[in-house]
């Protein structure tokens, strides 16, 4: 009897060591997978240019009503140094972006802005937060009912404990008051901007804003070629006497062909790097067929909706002939998947820098140097483009091929 106790609790041990094996086991399971996930992780957000947001973590603005969207609970992302009123990033971005515009709430950018937040706007900027106040002020000034519809945040982190967002916004205003474009003229207007935002223990401490500007004049009535004149005019008084140009930005490094980037994988952000780099740059305006669906459209500025491969290839070489050895950079992709498989949003941010002496989107050559900064929102599904926001300021281009003209 006393053997058989005996082996009853040796049977006993072992088979508690067992467990405590497999526990262990599992446990250096769990956090291999763990360790693997965030290889991975940091191998997505590896390339300096190309970022990645879980769309798990956040609620998307997808087809939501502002009305429903404020009403949301959902919480799932832990932002540090945040206001807990925002229940994650996105409802950060799309809540103050409505309390400073809609509810008037200018207050608001004391506390959400940094004191020495940069705002990119294409060829200048504005410095330091009184200018952010100002800007909007004088903003509310010309068009006090204006109303903006978020179409969609695409976001990622921004280092350690910050985030990136690009917010896409269609809104519609009223020109009530006078404004930098001319005299008030009381029409109703509607337009897009793109905003992408670096944000770190809820303040913006840098901000790149791009808004279609050349649709806003002419849907005033101003003539934009004469506008953009005066506002190369006015400036030049601004301009620093010292040297403003420091060497010509091409396509080509020198006598080098332009570089064709290939996909390192056969992730959505490779692919849009590539993408811009064959069909902008190298101007493989054929690639369209490879990367985009046959039945995409673009919604191009000025309310041009482009649709199919026919349409969308005569845009981008319009668009390119007008500074045809200028170079395509691409300076952040901002990638987001949506739910039920539904793919990614894709957010680009680029330049276009080149001299502008063809005949394209802007006209007639002037042999002025250009550069524009635009953003553009896609819609990424199997590898395919199926739709795509092209937002730029036009107006902001004539103006500088019209720099220097008025005296020639």
């Amino acid at each position: 009897m006393e053997n058989k106790d005996n082996k009853n609790n040796i049977n006993e041990n072992k088979n508690e060591r067992n467990n405590k094996d497999i526990i262990k086991i599992k446990n250096n399971e769990s956090r291999e997978v763990k360790k693997m996930e965030t290889k991975k992780e940091a191998v997505l957000n590896n390339n300096n240019k190309v970022f990645y947001g879980k769309g798990a973590e956040v609620v998307p603005v997808g087809v939501k009503d502002y009305n429903d969207f404020s009403k949301e609970t959902k919480r799932e992302q832990k932002m540090v140094g945040f206001d807990p009123q925002y229940r994650d990033f996105v409802d950060y971005i799309m809540t103050i972006t409505h309390q400073i515009w809609e509810e008037k709430g200018i207050g608001v950018i004391y506390d959400t802005y940094h004191n020495n937040v940069t705002m990119h706007l294409g060829t200048s900027s504005l410095v330091g937060i009184k200018d952010v106040v100002a800007n909007t002020l004088a903003t509310l000034h010309a068009f006090p009912d204006r109303r903006l519809i978020g179409q969609n945040v695409i976001w990622s982190n921004f280092g350690a404990e910050g985030y990136l967002s690009s917010h896409r916004v269609m809104s519609t205003a009223t020109n009530l008051g006078d404004s930098n474009f001319g005299p008030a003229t009381g029409r109703k207007i509607n337009f897009r901007t793109v905003i992408d935002c670096a944000t770190t223990a809820n303040r913006i401490h840098e901000e790149w804003l791009v808004r279609d500007n050349l649709w806003i004049v002419t849907q005033l009535g101003f003539d934009p070629h004469e506008l953009a004149k005066n506002m190369a005019k006015a400036s030049k008084s601004k301009t620093n006497p010292l040297q403003s140009n420091y060497g010509i930005c091409e396509s080509m490094e020198g006598q080098f062909m332009p570089e064709k980037y290939t996909a390192k994988d056969d992730s959505v952000g490779e692919m849009m790097l590539e993408m811009c780099s064959r069909v902008y740059n190298a101007k493989y305006i054929c690639d369209v067929k490879k990367y985009y669906h046959e039945n995409a459209v673009i919604h191009y500025i000025c309310d041009k909706d482009l649709n199919g491969y026919d349409e969308i290839q005569g845009m981008i070489i319009s668009f390119l002939s007008s500074i045809p050895s200028g170079s395509y950079d691409v300076e952040r992709v901002t990638c987001t998947d949506r739910a039920n498989n539904d793919g990614y949003d894709v957010s680009i941010r680029w330049r276009l820098r080149g001299i502008n002496d063809g005949i394209g989107f802007l006209g007639q050559p002037s042999g002025k140097p250009i550069n524009i900064m635009g953003i553009n929102h896609y819609h990424v599904k199997d590898g395919k483009i199926i739709e795509e926001w092209d937002t730029f300021d036009g107006l902001d281009a004539l103006k500088q091929k019209y720099v220097g003209l008025e005296e020639e």
